[in-house]
C-alpha cells in the first residue's frame, strides 16, 4: 500500500505541511508514504499552448510521475487563492499529467481512457473563505473542476475533498483540533488503500 502526500504550498512549514503531518501520522499501518513538496521541484513552469509545445520533462518532474505511477492513493494540500490552486500546482499539473501518459484519447469517438484509474486522492485546501460558502453559495467550482475535469479526468476515483477555513483572525489555530480529527478519520478510510489492505494476504 503506498500513499503519495504532495504539499502544493509555494512557501515552507505552512498550514498545508502540518495538514499533511496529521493525515501520515494517521495513516494506517504498513501503508509506503512518499512526500515531496512541489516548491523543491526545479522545473520550467509553461504557458500551455498545444501539448507539442511542451519541454521534455526535467528529473525532477519524472521522479514527480514516477512516485504518482506507484502511488495508490493521493494526498494533495494546498492554500486556495483566488478561487483556485496556486499556479504552482496548476504548472505542475500542466507538466506532468500528459496524454500518451496520464490519458489517451481514442481516435474515433469522443472518450479517452483514464490511464492512472485504480488510484483515489484526497485533496486538502486551505482558505480563508467559510466552506459552507464556497460549497452552498458559490457551487464549490474548485472542487467541480479538479475532482472532474483533473483528478477524475485521469482515473483517480473517488477524489474526496476537505476544507479547512476560514484561517484568518486565529481560525486555523481554534479548529486545528477538530481539524485533526477529520485528517485521522480520511487518513483511515482512504478508499484504495483500504481496498489494498484487504487484498493483502494475511
Amino acid at each position: 500500500m503506498n500513499c503519495l502526500l504532495i504539499d502544493g504550498h509555494p512557501d515552507a512549514q505552512r498550514l498545508s505541511a502540518h495538514l499533511l503531518d496529521s493525515y501520515a501520522a494517521a495513516l494506517p499501518a504498513g501503508t509506503e508514504v512518499a512526500r515531496l513538496a512541489l516548491r523543491d521541484l526545479a522545473f520550467a513552469p509553461h504557458a500551455l499552448r498545444d501539448y507539442g509545445d511542451l519541454p521534455a520533462p526535467e528529473p525532477d518532474l519524472e521522479a514527480l510521475w514516477a512516485a504518482i505511477v506507484a502511488a495508490d492513493h493521493l494526498v494533495l494540500a494546498f492554500p486556495m487563492w483566488w478561487g483556485a490552486e496556486p499556479a504552482l500546482v496548476s504548472d505542475v499539473f500542466a507538466r506532468v499529467l500528459l496524454p500518451g501518459r496520464a490519458f489517451r484519447y481514442h481516435r474515433d469517438d469522443p472518450w479517452w481512457d483514464r490511464l492512472l484509474a485504480g488510484r483515489s486522492a484526497d485533496v486538502l485546501i486551505t482558505m480563508d473563505t467559510p466552506p459552507a460558502v464556497l460549497r452552498w453559495l458559490w457551487g464549490f467550482p474548485i472542487g467541480r473542476r479538479l475532482g472532474r475535469q483533473v483528478l477524475g479526468f485521469v482515473g483517480f476515483a473517488p477524489v474526496r475533498f476537505h476544507l479547512f477555513g476560514p484561517v484568518r483572525r486565529g481560525g486555523a489555530t481554534r479548529a486545528l483540533p477538530r481539524w485533526r480529527k477529520r485528517l485521522a478519520r480520511a487518513a483511515a478510510t482512504a478508499p484504495t488503500l483500504k481496498r489494498r489492505a484487504k487484498e493483502m494476504p494475511r
